[in-house]
């Protein structure tokens, strides 16, 4: 790392490398806390310092959600920061850092603790460690056995009774060290960034995403939702995007069953991706037979491209193999698996909109609309959750769950663009 880079750390990320300069790392190393803090970049710090005092001989791992996530929030930056003496490759799923041989591994289900069974480990990097199954991470701590073996983690705050705050960093019997950062710690942010994010984020995930705290979800989940500002009828979405014409459509779907629907959403971005449209949806509860929502894609595509072009792809619930293929030989389309990424982190995404004022839904789409304003948090319900520590939108056939699932499906792939981090 050159000395520029070093002297534009902020105080909170010099003081975390105090820690290695005076020996104070622990078994167990977690920065935690806001969004854009520079806890990563740090954390990264750490880690290339650390390992670099290891003898070559010694082996590590990094992991994240998927190995994706990990590529993006971390090894490409890690490049960046020890360029030349970093290296890796996803295909292999290794790395080398100062000529120290990595793992690299994905965690995306309950199954990823049986990939690092029988693994004798000196060292571990976590990325946004919150979102890791417990019998992974209680897994890969077994695997740190080597004398003096330590683990590094990021995370951003989650649930009060999630596993990690309550059985880590609130044990003080462990041999650990917790470093909190809010997004003010990050001094070299511009400011009318810091203050948009600021208004992008209302209620708790302000709570965890700006101050950095573990707090619970409770009630309405989209509470911003404002159908006087939000839901526009046709005549004004399209004076608006005469204005800012469309950049594409994409359409999501989601298959019904027997207490569901399927529905189809057709969400629009303007160009800059300054805003985010639902314009179109169909909805039908029926699901009387394959060939029945066979045709009705077909009918829907076809008049969709019509009226909103240029319809890009459409990106399915990758539930119902079948019905994806029988959509691609129905209609000359792009039509792929939808990422299906955390419903939280979908959540998250479309309340970012809705509370920047960039999300707009045409007064037609009343089904949507519907769902948006009964939608609640599991707890809100029935006073406890089905999955203890872990905040989970309901879903027991009583409420519309399969339009927002649709539409989330839709917009998904696009956080970065519209979000430009």
């Amino acid at each position: 790392m050159n000395k520029n880079k070093k002297e534009s750390l902020s105080e909170k990320q010099r003081g975390c490398l105090e820690y290695l300069k005076d020996n104070k790392l622990r078994r167990i190393n977690i920065l935690e806390g806001s969004v854009r803090s520079g806890k990563t970049y740090v954390s990264l710090l750490l880690w290339g310092f650390w390992v670099v005092t290891k003898e070559p001989s010694c082996t590590f791992m990094m992991a994240g959600k998927t190995l994706m996530t990990l590529k993006r929030n971390v090894l490409e930056l890690l490049g960046d920061i020890f360029s030349g003496s970093f290296t890796y490759s996803l295909g292999k799923k290794e790395a080398s850092l100062f000529g120290r041989r990595i793992y690299l591994e994905g965690v995306s289900d309950a199954r990823s603790e049986a990939k690092i069974r029988g693994l004798t480990l000196d060292g571990a990097y976590c990325d946004e460690l919150s979102l890791f199954e417990e019998d992974f991470f209680k897994m890969l701590l077994s695997r740190l056995s080597k004398h003096e073996a330590k683990l590094f983690a990021t995370t951003n705050p989650d649930h009060p009774n999630h596993w990690l705050k309550r059985d880590y960093l609130d044990n003080a019997e462990l041999d650990l060290l917790d470093v909190k950062f809010t997004l003010d710690d990050n001094i070299y942010l511009d400011k009318k960034y810091v203050e948009s994010l600021k208004k992008e984020y209302t209620g708790m995930y302000y709570d965890r995403f700006i101050l950095g705290l573990w707090v619970a979800a409770e009630g309405r989940i989209y509470g911003e939702f404002d159908k006087s500002r939000m839901v526009l009828e046709e005549a004004e979405i399209h004076r608006r995007l005469e204005n800012n014409p469309l950049l594409f459509t994409i359409v999501g779907v989601d298959y019904g069953g027997n207490k569901s629907a399927s529905v189809f959403s057709l969400a629009g971005f303007d160009r800059g991706f300054k805003n985010v449209y639902l314009l179109s949806e169909h909805y039908d509860r029926e699901n009387k037979s394959a060939e029945s929502l066979i045709h009705d894609f077909t009918e829907r595509i076809t008049e969709w491209r019509g009226e909103f072009p240029p319809l890009k792809a459409v990106y399915c619930d990758s539930a119902e193999q079948l019905l994806v293929k029988s959509f691609r030989y129905a209609v000359p389309i792009e039509v792929k698996n939808a990422l299906k990424r955390p419903v939280n982190q979908r959540i998250a995404m479309l309340c970012r909109l809705i509370s920047a004022g960039r999300f707009f839904v045409s007064a037609d789409c009343v089904k949507f609309i519907e769902a948006m304003e009964t939608a609640v948090w599991e707890n809100s319900r029935t006073g406890i959750t089905a999955k203890p520590g872990k905040d989970v939108r309901l879903d027991d056939g009583s409420i519309n769950i399969d339009s927002l699932d649709a539409f989330e499906y839709a917009i998904e792939r696009y956080e970065r663009e519209l979000f430009k981090f």
